[in-house]
């Protein structure tokens, strides 16, 4: 399954549906540069990929500007809403994980679209926005994946009366294949292209999800929504055999991966096999250290000072590496995470680079359509603690400790490799295992994520932190990981909790190779 990259002499579009791949495609036939390309491809996936994305939600992006020779970063992330504090929750145990009670952080996508066009694009929003609001107005083929998502989340879907009506027709779950029409979302995507982003922010559609809330119990305001703002961050990066990674800051959880990456530098991949106990152990206790530091410190850096530069240094990366047992798995407990997640990356022929994701949060997010927008509002703020204590506890006017986390890997100041993928607690684990296949293995981008893959923790409605891996790697494997005391599970040949990872690499005759995720839809576009 998908053995072959797919090679573009000038560019290459990556993502987790073909017909966002192709969105983003034809932008760039039209004109378009990487940068336009990759809204274009974004809001396609908003419509597309409905259980794995949207305009209710949240997304971030590493952008590379040949022209300038720099890399930049956007965090497209919402903040909590004024009047959302620990008194609103007073008795519970935990936010609601659905609902219009866990709609409680302002979406930031749409604002992150207006900001990488204004600064980085050659078109115009209405241009990029035409694909997405073409399949939103007549339709689609409904994938495989939507129609699973939806059986999966079908109770918080009925919940919802705009919701049931849109991804519940006649309260049935729709066929793969079938055509899948989202008029109203339609309708908000084309008040977008022509009035801009302050449509979703400041106009009718922000006026609309307020109303809908405040009438069902929700606490956003129209003040959250008129002040929302995403930054313009600086990256941070670590170096790996040569190349310097680079991921988003906090809020975050990209520093996790590189702290992985400072720990896995000290041992000798050249006498491991990639589908060996030793790589799958070394890589699971690597990510369980890296994830220990990560849950006591992510939250909103303007609400908490994390110590970056000392989880980041080498010589904590040499500290964690030599207490790995290389015989034995350490116990180690995660906080569950939602899943749903969609990563895609463009290159333009001028050398202009995006590594982008977007989120819900769980599958369908909160389970809730905003009113008549057709909007499903992201359940994102339901991973913020009660505990008054706990360094991600809920305050007004806050970002949550956030999983999305694209990557670039550098050679020589440029960039080489685009990487990420969907899934929670997967992404700092499946996103090492790409870029050491790739830097370690010398793999091709479609070959490292077609390899088998493991994903350790747990996710919503589980009770333990198995160590799941895909029956590929072989029994043999399997028991040897037993034996050393993880928890393990088996599972398919391709899996789909194992996520779905998408890569480009450009390589030193300049070309564009694409790989994407065979338990995807995806398609790697290219020329």
């Amino acid at each position: 399954m998908g053995s072959k990259p797919v090679i573009g002499t000038k560019t290459m579009v990556v993502s987790p549906h073909y017909l966002a791949s192709m969105a983003g495609a034809k932008i760039l036939e039209k004109g378009g540069n990487a940068f336009d390309a990759a809204v274009a491809v974004s809001a396609c996936l908003a419509v597309v990929y409905p259980h794995m994305t949207g305009l209710g939600g949240d997304s971030f992006w590493l952008i590379w500007n040949e022209a300038e020779q720099r890399l930049n970063a956007f965090n497209g992330s919402g903040r909590s809403g004024y009047q959302v504090n620990l008194s609103c929750y007073e008795g519970e145990q935990s936010i609601p994980l659905r609902g219009t009670r866990s709609c409680i952080t302002v979406p930031g996508m749409v604002d992150s679209w207006d900001a990488i066009l204004k600064t980085y694009g050659r078109l115009q929003l209405g241009d990029v926005l035409e694909p997405a609001i073409g399949y939103a107005l007549n339709g689609f083929p409904l994938s495989t994946h939507q129609a699973k998502n939806t059986r999966t989340a079908y109770g918080a879907l009925a919940g919802s009366r705009p919701g049931c009506d849109i991804y519940l027709p006649s309260g049935q779950i729709p066929a793969p294949g079938s055509r899948f029409v989202q008029k109203e979302l339609g309708r908000s995507l084309q008040q977008i292209a022509e009035l801009g982003r302050d449509a979703f922010y400041k106009g009718g559609i922000a006026k609309e999800i307020v109303s809908y809330l405040k009438e069902n119990g929700g606490y956003l305001t129209i003040d959250d929504f008129a002040d929302h703002h995403g930054d313009w961050v600086d990256p941070i990066s670590t170096d790996y055999r040569g190349y310097t990674i680079y991921q988003l800051p906090p809020n975050s959880q990209g520093f996790s991966a590189l702290m992985a990456l400072n720990i896995l530098e000290h041992f000798d991949f050249s006498s491991i096999h990639p589908r060996s106990f030793d790589y799958f152990h070394l890589l699971a206790e690597a990510l369980k250290k890296s994830f220990r530091d990560r849950d006591q410190v992510l939250t909103d850096p303007e609400f908490y000072d994390i110590p970056l530069d000392q989880l980041l240094s080498k010589a904590y990366g040499a500290q964690l590496a030599a207490a790995i047992d290389r015989n034995r798995a350490a116990e180690a407990e995660s906080e569950p995470l939602g899943r749903d997640t969609a990563y895609a990356a463009v290159v333009d022929e001028d050398g202009n680079a995006v590594s982008f994701i977007q989120s819900l949060y769980f599958e369908f997010g909160s389970g809730v359509v905003a009113g008549s927008t057709g909007i499903l509002l992201q359940n994102r703020g339901s991973y913020f603690s009660l505990d008054p204590q706990h360094v991600n506890r809920l305050e007004p006017h806050k970002r949550t400790f956030h999983t999305l986390m694209p990557a670039m890997a550098f050679l020589d100041g440029k960039p080489a490799i685009l990487y990420g993928t969907q899934g929670g607690e997967g992404q700092p684990q499946t996103q090492t295992a790409v870029i050491t296949r790739m830097i370690d293995y010398g793999m091709d981008p479609q070959q490292a994520v077609s390899e088998p893959r493991f994903v350790w923790g747990r996710t919503w409605g589980e009770a333990s932190n198995d160590l799941k891996v895909e029956a590929r790697v072989g029994d043999e494997v399997l028991k040897q990981l037993a034996d050393a005391g993880h928890s393990v599970k088996k599972v398919k040949d391709f899996d789909g909790v194992m996520g779905q990872a998408h890569a480009i690499q450009i390589d030193e005759n300049e070309f564009r190779i694409g790989g994407t995720d065979p338990r995807s839809d995806g398609a790697p576009i290219g020329w």
